[in-house]
């Protein structure tokens, strides 16, 4: 959120500074809110790849401070609302008239922090310090990380015990974590699998029964495989988009409820998902189990037998091109089931257009941005081109 970034047409953008947010990204998550209200009876969260920060501010101003956003501001006005209509149509009682009787929504409401709050963010590029959050700079995909993040959510934890299960769980973990993009898609979205996949693996050491998991997606052609995979830990599975992500980009965010691992699930780095390095061989004996066509050799299921039949037609066009065609020899299963995701747009439809371009009033005073990012990607290429003369992307030369 500099001021040279070309996101400066977007009202989002401009929202996020004038609200006090670091990114505009925090629209992201109170829209979750507002849809699965996420932080209703949460205590105790993990942050993942949270820098700037502005996921970690939602928190910190929600559950530390007592400030309502989402769900719970939105539950607010309309209490607010029907109290204002029950007082326009039902006259005060004549002995309750004072100085204690007031219209309600008309004087401040006294915020209300949460007891025992512990908010843990992790992210590799350094975070400014927000009140009540404890920032780590480390890797979530190494397995260092998860001694640090259980010392910090337990002080009394000993790394010498080599437990990779949080004493005292944790209500909900986010995971904003995105790789930067090469704008190749197949590839972006297999890096960012592979991010979730790490932050999932962090989620399981620490989740609590019940718990709440939250991460970004690109959206592709296996979301119903990660959705199968996620419904084995979680009773709920949600593909969700905030309105205020942009219907151009192919994020999304997974929204998984309930968590409810399978019974003797022990979660380990060392064994991730339960299977570890094992799942090769595991699907090697399953794929064994089932008539192989291997050339022209199939082995009987029943006899085990090796017998030669033909596995595949094939065929030679006038251009001397060959077509192979293979015959499925996997029998019909009934049990067979296609996950089918579901998939919800979150935020109100009068909520601002992340696509669109808003025309500013005569008298808009651009606001500079609330944290700019403390060591950005990019801040090498910002001094070289400084260096060179260069502003806003101009380089001159002599």
């Amino acid at each position: 959120m500099g001021k040279s970034s070309k996101d400066k047409r977007d009202a989002y953008y401009r929202l996020a500074k004038e609200q006090g947010w670091r990114a505009r990204s925090a629209f992201k998550l109170l829209q979750l809110d507002e849809e699965f209200d996420l932080f209703a009876n949460v205590t105790r969260v993990v942050d993942l790849c949270a820098a700037p920060g502005s996921w970690s501010q939602v928190l910190s101003r929600v559950l530390i401070k007592g400030e309502k956003f989402g769900r719970a501001a939105w539950q607010d006005r309309d209490a607010r609302f029907r109290q204002q209509m029950l007082g326009i149509f039902a006259p005060p009682d004549p002995d309750e008239r004072g100085e204690s009787l007031h219209v309600a929504g008309q004087q401040p409401e006294e915020l209300k922090p949460r007891q025992d709050v512990k908010i843990v963010a992790i992210d590799l590029q350094p975070i400014s310090p927000l009140p009540g959050i404890v920032t780590l700079r480390a890797d979530i995909t190494h397995p260092a990380t998860v001694p640090l993040l259980l010392k910090a959510l337990d002080a009394e934890y000993d790394s010498k015990t080599k437990s990779q299960q949080a004493a005292h769980p944790v209500d909900l973990v986010l995971s904003d974590g995105a790789p930067d993009v090469t704008g190749l898609h197949d590839l972006d979205i297999y890096v960012q699998s592979q991010l979730l996949f790490a932050a999932l693996n962090l989620a399981l050491c620490v989740l609590k029964p019940g718990g709440k998991f939250v991460a970004k997606i690109f959206r592709g052609k296996k979301v119903d495989v990660l959705y199968a995979q996620l419904k084995i830990f979680f009773e709920k599975v949600h593909v969700a988009k905030p309105r205020s992500s942009r219907a151009s980009s192919v994020e999304a965010f997974i929204v998984c409820l309930n968590f409810r691992p399978p019974k003797g699930f022990s979660a380990s780095l060392e064994e991730p998902l339960g299977v570890g390095f094992r799942l090769s061989n595991m699907t090697e004996q399953n794929f064994r189990s089932l008539p192989i066509a291997a050339d022209t050799i199939l082995q009987n299921p029943e006899t085990g037998a090796w017998n030669s039949v033909p596995a595949f037609s094939q065929t030679v066009d006038e251009y001397g091109i060959t077509e192979v065609e293979v015959e499925d020899l996997r029998p019909d299963r009934e049990d067979d089931i296609r996950w089918i995701a579901p998939f919800i747009a979150c935020g109100d439809l009068s909520a601002f257009d992340s696509d669109a371009s808003y025309r500013l009033p005569p008298d808009y005073v651009s606001l500079d941005p609330i944290q700019p990012p403390t060591a950005p990607p990019y801040k090498r290429a910002l001094e070289m081109r400084k260096a060179f003369g260069g502003a806003y992307g101009k380089t001159v030369r002599e």
